[in-house]
């Protein structure tokens, strides 16, 4: 294994920062050529995490269809059955959290959250029209169609200073790191495009439950209305974003290129095993004592850390 016997912690820590930098506006320097080749250093590092994770979901793919009726249905079908899903951690959340604990779990989720928007600007870049198109559309939805307040980013953020959370790379658990660098180690490598695909289309099928979870939490805590807007957002909306995107993005892909099926099931399945990541951590966080959802157990630590 690659990683095997690397700190989790610290090598998402490390990954974090780098992509905090690496993402950021800058202006040209003398030293570039040592920026640049510590960068290689970290996209190769990144790169054997990203393939770590794809052998991890393997056995989750087999059999796959690629007729894509079939495909579109086993799609579908992960709302259901893929990791995280129905996770017990939500209802506790919605029945039983304290104002400390949802604060908390809050924190860990803004830290962990890697932009939507400026994930789907990534992979957008050369797709097919239709593809691309259906992106733009979801694109401008992130960008509250041209309305600053509006903008999901923001509503995020104020979220953030309205509650007083405080989330940093160096406070948050390694599981909510790795699910921002997962997604963004997708999105900004061209040969993981499909991948970035099915990752960001799973989150569209599987948030509105979770959000709205989360927004009865903060309802039954007397949060103010303004700090859930962003939850109660995408328990709505991204019912309608994931149609579009399985019809605009998913099925078309596969009929050009039936290939494509098993990239995009990988890429979802990778996001899925890091949120379960994110629960159960969570859950062991707040001594819980949930249990995990049978044949749900999480591979993907035991396979890239161990």
């Amino acid at each position: 294994m690659y990683l095997s016997g690397i700190d989790p912690q610290t090598f998402h820590v490390t990954l974090a920062r780098f992509n905090r930098a690496r993402t950021a506006i800058a202006i040209p320097c003398d030293d570039w050529e040592a920026c640049e080749s510590a960068s290689l250093k970290m996209r190769l590092l990144e790169g054997r995490f990203l393939e770590e994770m794809r052998s991890a979901i393997s056995s989750l793919i087999d059999g796959l269809p690629t007729h894509p009726d079939q495909f579109v249905s086993w799609f579908e079908s992960l709302i259901e059955w893929g990791p995280g899903q129905h996770h017990p951690l939500f209802d506790w959340l919605a029945d039983h959290a304290s104002a400390n604990e949802m604060k908390w779990f809050l924190t860990q989720e803004a830290a962990g959250e890697a932009g939507f928007e400026d994930l789907l600007a990534y992979t957008q870049v050369k797709l097919p029209a239709q593809a691309k198109l259906e992106c733009a559309r979801n694109y401008w939805d992130e960008m509250g169609r041209g309305k600053a307040k509006a903008m999901h980013g923001p509503l995020l953020e104020s979220m953030v200073h309205g509650l007083k959370l405080s989330p940093s790379i160096e406070s948050t658990e390694w599981e909510s790191l790795a699910l921002a660098n997962t997604m963004l180690g997708l999105a900004t490598s061209r040969r993981y495009t499909y991948h970035s695909l099915g990752a960001l289309g799973v989150i569209e099928l599987t948030a509105p439950w979770r959000a709205a979870k989360v927004s009865l939490a903060m309802q039954r805590l007397n949060f103010p209305r303004k700090a859930r807007r962003y939850f109660d957002l995408h328990a709505t909306l991204d019912i309608a974003h994931s149609r579009a995107w399985i019809r605009e993005i998913v099925r078309p892909l596969d009929n050009m290129n039936p290939e494509c099926a098993q990239f995009i099931a990988e890429g979802a399945l990778m996001r899925l095993h890091c949120g379960q990541l994110c629960y159960e951590k969570y859950s062991q966080h707040m001594m819980l004592g949930l249990p995990t959802i049978p044949g749900k157990k999480s591979v993907v630590a035991e396979s890239v850390y161990a």
